[in-house]
């Protein structure tokens, strides 16, 4: 009298466990196709900087190996923050990828309310390369080292100046770490790019700056800029001949640039290790070669769990130079 409907109840269960075993089934399949369409990088810078040239050589190098293609999609605002919330509202399904830098692990400092959580909103890809600023001043300037520098800023405080190319970027927060470290104080000149303050440092309206090695390696080639030392832990394969701002006398002085892929949080784990082996390729090519040498760049693309580790490192040790400065973002 029970019989019809326990066949009825056994028959469902076992269609239901079909249905579910069939779109597991294709979900992996849909995934194994990745990439069936373009991807794109975000880039929250304009073009033609340092940052812009990185992510246009991965995506040559990454369209290669995943067989489609990869396009660069600049979207500068707000310090880098138009562009990152762009990738953070985006589908997670690994065809909108972010490519972020030194101003994504300060800005939740700098800001006390923005449109995404660094964190929460993103998943680590790859950390692609780290890099390092160079402390330069005017080859007619008497500093001939990090220590003359020193003095001179404590014998006459507050009459020398650095230039920054805005708030929270690398040269504006290695200049005060530097100050902190070296209990000195420079006056900060905030410019609206690399390009004016460097003028200005020609020009002898600024005395020194910490700027990107993609901003000041052909002029200190050409004799334009004297370079005094490098911001990175350890000497630079591209600088050999410079100390590091550590070893010539502010000891644990250290700050690097770098660059790192991130997609939307949820991005399915087969997609970001897809991502995760194309950048480890990509930074192995004769195209990425060529740009350590002229960007001063040391190549990483490991686990995106290093990324994600390093990520929370920098936040954490710049969270307090800010907070220490009484940096804001006017």
């Amino acid at each position: 009298m029970h019989m019809p409907f326990q066949r009825n109840t056994k028959t469902k269960f076992v269609l239901f466990a079909l249905a579910a075993l069939l779109t597991a089934f294709w979900a992996d399949d849909a995934w194994a196709l990745y990439p069936d369409r373009i991807v794109r990088i975000v880039v929250p810078l304009a073009p033609g900087g340092g940052t812009d040239l990185i992510a246009r050589t991965l995506a040559q190098e990454m369209a290669k190996d995943l067989g489609a293609s990869v396009i660069i999609e600049n979207k500068p605002g707000a310090g880098t923050i138009i562009g990152t919330q762009a990738v953070a509202a985006s589908d997670p399904d690994g065809y909108t990828l972010l490519m972020g830098t030194f101003a994504n692990a300060v800005n939740p400092s700098l800001n006390a309310k923005l449109p995404y959580d660094a964190h929460k909103d993103f998943a680590a890809v790859a950390l692609i390369a780290r890099s390092f600023n160079i402390v330069v001043v005017n080859p007619k300037s008497p500093f001939q080292s990090i220590a003359d520098l020193i003095a001179a800023a404590k014998a006459e405080p507050d009459k020398l100046s650095y230039g920054t190319y805005g708030t929270g970027t690398s040269a504006h927060l290695a200049g005060e770490l530097f100050k902190s470290l070296a209990r000195v104080n420079l006056t900060t000149v905030p410019y609206k790019g690399s390009a004016p303050a460097i003028t200005d440092l020609i020009g002898g309206q600024i005395q020194v700056m910490f700027t990107t090695v993609a901003s000041a390696a052909s002029l200190i080639e050409d004799g334009q800029l004297r370079a005094l030392a490098v911001t990175s832990a350890e000497r630079s394969p591209a600088f050999p001949q410079l100390p590091t701002v550590a070893e010539a006398g502010v000891p644990g002085y250290a700050v690097e640039s770098w660059y790192g892929l991130f997609a939307p949080a949820r991005t399915p784990a087969d997609v970001i290790d897809r991502l995760n082996k194309s950048a480890a390729l990509a930074v192995q090519s004769e195209a990425f070669k060529r740009l350590a040498v002229n960007e001063g760049l040391v190549m990483v693309a490991g686990p995106p769990q290093e990324l994600e580790r390093y990520f929370r490192r920098e936040e954490a040790r710049w969270r307090k130079v800010i907070q220490d400065a009484g940096i804001k973002v006017e």
